[in-house]
């Protein structure tokens, strides 16, 4: 039998529910307990390679939040080009995760000042004396000269500042114009729609080119010697896939109070976690692609990077990369029920999450010659864990604020008539 249903409507007040205020003090007390974590893990066991510790949990922190914030930004321009009721609910929280940039660009600034902690490439000034002292080897050296044109402190520097400004201008811009959609009367939805996707389409084609810049930059770099050329793609996939999974929590746990009580429905929700489905389909094909090219290639210089990640140890963290980032994402998500289950779909998610976490450090520490070949557990390693989740705790909180600083529903939407529609239940 088939239960007849009335159009739902929006309440007067579409701020943030008061929840959101909860998310920030709870977040900032992990600011506070984790950073605590940090400094007695440093301080307790003091030795020669402590402050470098903190300094590579930094910038994992750091790669974290820039892929919430940039991948935010990403989605958002993907949603304005491609439509679709699910951008609906999940746009004003794309919009506050990408005025986020401003905090993660104070994070790369510790980088940047200690790019010579953290990068070898910047650290050897003179590739041919470090090799006559035995710092490095022959091939470092190459690498190290060959490239010293781009691998340069100067160019790091100059490249960072004008990435962030880059992705801040396009954030600018499309945050400024959802404002003012939702207050015009003169435009119809037509005009609007194409302001969007006119910037979105060119905003997401340089994204692409800045991402990838700074993907070789901050991380591929870490290793001089080393390079591959679907990295930026992988690098873009894999942030689409962590922003996606922190927009998704963001905005299921925001449907539990109005204004987004009203518009989220099971089809959307069941839309998103298709969606989760796909990147996780296209994030292990390039991560696999780029392994089996390599690995057939069969040169040395190449393999090397995947057999210091592993030997010696790291063959259980890559197992448990590949158990969190593919295999139970994908095995979940092929549940249709799971996709239609807030707590479930919740649960999905934060595996997503983890596995990003455990990616980047993955990516990040096997660079390091004091752990490659040699996984083992230290009081220093705990700096990948507590480091980076203080700078997540503090993303958080300031997303918090963020959200509380406009209408959590865009109003002028075209597809608002038709979500506030009810879905139809059969019995």
């Amino acid at each position: 039998m088939e239960h007849a249903h009335t159009a739902k409507h929006l309440p007067a007040d579409l701020s943030a529910p008061a929840r959101v205020s909860h998310w920030r003090n709870r977040a900032l007390i992990a600011v506070v307990v984790f950073a605590a974590l940090a400094a007695a893990v440093y301080f307790v066991n003091p030795n020669a390679l402590a402050l470098d510790y903190v300094l590579r949990g930094w910038l994992m922190g750091m790669i974290v939040c820039f892929s919430f914030a940039v991948g935010g930004l990403a989605l958002l321009m993907v949603q304005h080009v491609s439509g679709g009721k699910w951008g609906l609910l999940l746009r004003r929280p794309l919009e506050a995760m990408s005025r986020t940039l401003p905090l993660v660009f104070l994070m790369f600034l510790p980088v940047a000042i200690f790019a010579k902690r953290l990068y070898l490439w910047a650290r050897i000034t003179n590739p041919e004396e470090a090799l006559r002292a035995g710092l490095i080897n022959g091939f470092q050296a190459h690498c190290i000269a060959y490239k010293r044109p781009y691998l340069n402190v100067q160019g790091f520097w100059e490249r960072g500042i004008a990435y962030f400004a880059i992705w801040g201008l396009l954030a600018y811009f499309l945050n400024r114009w959802s404002l003012q959609r939702d207050s015009d009367t003169q435009h119809g939805s037509w005009f609007w729609q194409k302001r969007f996707e006119n910037l979105s389409g060119f905003g997401l084609l340089v994204y692409s080119l800045t991402l990838t810049g700074a993907s070789i930059d901050w991380v591929m770099s870490l290793d001089p010697t080393w390079y591959s050329s679907v990295y930026g793609l992988l690098f873009l996939v894999a942030q689409g896939y962590a922003a996606l999974a922190m927009v998704i929590l963001i905005t299921m746990a925001l449907s539990q109070d109005e204004p987004i009580k009203s518009i989220f429905r099971t089809t959307e929700q069941h839309d998103m976690g298709k969606l989760c489905f796909a990147f996780v389909m296209l994030n292990i094909y390039i991560a696999f692609s780029q392994y089996l090219i390599i690995w057939s290639g069969n040169l040395p210089e190449e393999i090397r990077w995947y057999m210091d990640r592993i030997t010696g140890g790291w063959g259980y963290v890559i197992g448990l990369d590949f158990a969190f980032h593919w295999l139970l994402p994908f095995t979940l998500l092929l549940s249709r029920r799971i996709k239609r289950n807030k707590s479930q779909l919740a649960a999905v998610c934060c595996i997503m999450l983890f596995a990003r976490f455990l990616d980047s450090f993955w990516l990040i520490a096997p660079n390091f010659a004091d752990i490659h070949h040699n996984f083992h557990f230290t009081a220093d390693l705990l700096q990948y864990v507590f480091v980076p989740a203080a700078m997540v705790a503090l993303w958080v909180a300031y997303v918090a604020m963020q959200l509380h600083t406009r209408p959590v529903v865009a109003v002028n939407d075209p597809h608002l008539p038709e979500i506030l529609e009810p879905e139809h239940a059969h019995a």
